[in-house]
């Protein structure tokens, strides 16, 4: 089985974003409609922006959704931001870790698959 690990940076203040809720769904057999999606975790950024070890490495092959609660980090840190939320759909297809970093500000977000 997979691991997944994920960082958030506020690109804003160049610094880790601490505190975030973040969940993790797995789309069910009936594919990726919005309504197939199943609770597979939940957690928050550390000090450090980081969630290590999300969701135990039991990550099986299938199509993921990491959703970032972007709307209360800025909001606890006096900035109105765009964005409520951040949404990553990604698809696990190997054995491996898979890292999916975030970079945040108010009005934008991008992301990669990391290492």
């Amino acid at each position: 089985m997979s691991s997944l690990s994920t960082h958030v940076l506020d690109a804003v203040s160049g610094s880790p974003a601490s505190d975030i809720a973040v969940q993790l769904f797995r789309s069910g057999d009936s594919g990726t409609s919005i309504d197939s999606w199943a609770s597979f975790g939940d957690g928050r950024t550390d000090s450090d922006g980081r969630l290590k070890d999300f969701a135990g490495g039991r990550l099986d092959p299938g199509v993921y959704r990491i959703v970032f609660d972007t709307g209360d980090y800025f909001a606890a840190s006096g900035q109105q931001g765009f964005y409520p939320e951040v949404s990553i759909c990604f698809t696990v297809d190997e054995d491996r870790h898979y890292h999916v970093p975030l970079l945040l500000s108010p009005y934008a977000f991008s992301t990669y698959r990391g290492s």
